[in-house]
């Protein structure tokens, strides 16, 4: 048969498993007690009626224990689930513990009132987006350097190794037959003509500069404008020119454009200078001998 006073005695002198003692206190860690004190009223293993609430993934159950269950301990808690809303579980737990102590009831309906409290607060940190720091030991990051180092020290030589194989093979030190891996040769292959496509693309048109309508020959002007006229035919009367005028005319440029094609075909020759020529005149009456330079 249970006894509630010697059952304290025990515990509270001799040894609890629960019991923790510290400056402030004695505080008890049995999940079942209703303060989280040690002491007679509040203790769940000294008293044999007695009720609590617990919290399971954010639902509040009430655990009530009598009397009459002692001798069954897989049953010894009656448990009774609590709404969300506040008021209705204060409701439901004076229904359910109308005629236990007042002291016991208070307690329940205060443990109540701090775990509703504390689920609301854990609901705003939830929804707030805090900075997770995360630790990563030494060891972790040394051994990655280690093997980054080894990774590009073994794609380096990879790399110069490929380069020395194409290099004699261009050379043809290994002869005409070759049995060659097809991926490495389509490799090979993009390679090169990505090479040759880059090449033309940085080649650009050279630009070349020619000359103008500077000397623009007359006939080809006449092909827009008609036959030349002769500038000093321009203002004059038309119809005092006869037929010798326009002889003298065509002459004129006819011999002019031999002496420019003479000066297309001998281009150093307008650099000799012309030579002079002495022409001497006497007069008789005066006597006097003149030279004219031409």
């Amino acid at each position: 048969m249970q006894h509630d006073e010697v059952i304290w005695q025990v515990i509270r002198h001799n040894h609890c498993s629960f019991m923790a003692k510290i400056t402030t206190g004695n505080f008890c860690r049995n999940p079942y007690n209703v303060t989280g004190i040690c002491n007679r009223s509040s203790c769940p293993l000294a008293n044999s009626r007695y009720a609590t609430i617990r919290d399971h993934d954010g639902i509040f159950y009430l655990y009530m224990k009598t009397i009459e269950r002692a001798h069954m301990p897989n049953k010894l808690w009656e448990r009774v689930k609590l709404p969300r809303n506040y008021e209705k579980a204060l409701e439901i737990i004076d229904k359910h513990m109308m005629y236990w102590p007042k002291f016991l009831v208070h307690k329940i309906k205060q443990r109540l009132t701090k775990m509703t409290q504390m689920r609301i607060r854990m609901r705003k940190l939830a929804l707030k987006t805090r900075e997770k720091i995360m630790t990563t030991p030494r060891k972790e990051k040394k051994r990655e350097a280690r093997r980054e180092e080894k990774a590009e020290k073994a794609a380096l030589l990879d790399k110069s190794i490929e380069k020395e194989l194409l290099e004699r093979l261009k050379k043809g030190v290994y002869g005409d037959i070759y049995n060659y891996p097809v991926k490495e040769y389509n490799k090979v292959l993009d390679m090169e003509g990505l090479q040759a496509a880059s090449e033309d693309e940085e080649e650009e048109p050279e630009i070349e500069y020619v000359e103008g309508y500077e000397e623009l020959e007359e006939e080809d002007m006449e092909d827009f404008g008609g036959p030349a006229i002769d500038e000093s035919l321009k203002d004059g009367d038309y119809d005092d020119i006869g037929e010798d005028d326009v002889k003298t005319v065509h002459q004129k440029r006819e011999r002019r454009d031999s002496q420019q094609k003479l000066e297309k075909e001998e281009p150093g020759a307008k650099l000799k200078k012309k030579a002079r020529v002495i022409i001497e005149v006497e007069h008789e009456d005066a006597g006097i001998r003149q030279k004219e330079v031409q």
